[in-house]
């Protein structure tokens, strides 16, 4: 007669929501890994450079897809668009690069959360999408969280945080032009001109301030080449369990691992204002998440757009829809959370990556 042991030695299956969490907070320790070692290759390079050498690891490391895949990868139009997005990639890299040596850790990590409602501001302004009271009253709370940080008017104020702000809102410019080049491009195109055209360009600013990395530094670099593959890999393993929405909650656990590794790491005490600003600034983009998820939702339904119903009539319908499967359901600013981070400052993202955020709606 068999005996049964006392307990199972077999590991329970994880569900996919609980596969894509576990791959999203990856994804962000990776993040934050990569924000110290941009720290330490800064100490011997300027910002500029370090970010061109980012931009040149990427290329690198997708190069050898670039050549498997040959002249079908090459667009026969749109390089302006192109040179436009890499443009203001750069811009947002460049950036980030240098508002991150400047700025603790969890404090540019709560800034770069408004990047979703830039996204939205974008969507209204330059795709004429309807956004309605609700989204544009999340969208103000959202930058009342900003104003929490900053605290203008107070001695502390931080006139750095504008730079990071400057990230975020050329992320989410990012963004919109991958919306208009997937009309027309491959999402694998998409990427890989992305790289084609922002290493080149990195090289000029850092050209003016240019000087050669010592052994620990370029050490440095690499190091943050490897974590950018990791945390690539990571967000498409993500992607692959679980629809943008649902992993979108999960981003934003790198911000109490920041402010670890910013206290153990560099000394840095996050205040409690900075605390209270980044809830908001979180509370504001996962909440124009869940709208953007159920319009999303009753599009793919076929459902009209309908005019703006009496609250508690549109409370029951929000609350069926969310019921009958809204969190599985795309958002561009989730995609914006997800993804424009990693077209814009990891560089080279895999195309399952983008192949999900192009087929969002903004």
């Amino acid at each position: 007669m068999a005996i049964r042991p006392p307990f199972n030695l077999t590991a329970p299956r994880l569900t996919p929501i609980t596969r894509a969490a576990l791959w999203i907070v990856l994804s962000g320790i990776c993040s934050v890994m990569m924000n110290v070692l941009i720290r330490i290759a800064a100490q011997g390079l300027h910002p500029f450079e370090v970010a061109f050498f980012r931009c040149l690891f990427g290329l690198v490391f997708v190069l050898p897809w670039i050549v498997k895949s040959g002249p079908a990868l090459w667009p026969n139009r749109m390089a302006g668009f192109y040179l436009l997005r890499a443009s203001i990639g750069l811009v947002s890299m460049a950036t980030w690069f240098y508002g991150i040596t400047v700025v603790p850790l969890a404090t540019a990590t709560a800034v770069n959360f408004t990047a979703p409602l830039f996204a939205t501001l974008a969507a209204a302004l330059i795709l004429q999408e309807d956004v309605r009271f609700r989204r544009w009253s999340a969208v103000v709370l959202g930058f009342v969280g900003v104003l929490v940080i900053m605290r203008p008017g107070s001695a502390r104020i931080d006139a750095n945080l504008l730079i990071l702000l400057l990230s975020a809102a050329t992320g989410a410019m990012n963004n919109i032009t991958v919306k208009f080049l997937s009309r027309s491009e491959r999402p694998s195109t998409i990427v890989a001109f992305f790289m084609i055209y922002l290493t080149p360009l990195s090289l000029i600013p850092a050209f003016f301030v240019w000087r050669w990395p010592d052994l620990s530094t370029f050490g440095a670099l690499v190091g943050l080449g490897c974590l950018g593959t990791i945390a690539h890999i990571s967000v498409a393993r993500a992607l692959a369990a679980a629809d943008a929405s649902a992993c979108a909650p999960f981003e934003f656990a790198r911000l109490p691992f920041a402010a670890l590794i910013g206290f153990l790491w560099f000394g840095e005490i996050t205040d409690l204002w900075t605390w209270v600003g980044a809830a908001i600034i979180a509370g504001s983009a996962v909440y124009v998440a869940h709208r953007e998820a159920l319009l999303a939702r009753r599009a793919r339904r076929g459902e009209p757009r309908a005019p703006a119903l009496c609250p508690g009539e549109e409370a029951r319908r929000d609350a069926r829809d969310y019921g009958n499967g809204g969190r599985r359901s795309l958002s561009g600013a989730i995609s914006s959370i997800a993804c424009a981070r990693r077209m814009s400052r990891s560089l080279s993202p895999p195309a399952s990556c983008v192949e999900r955020m192009t087929s969002t709606r903004l």
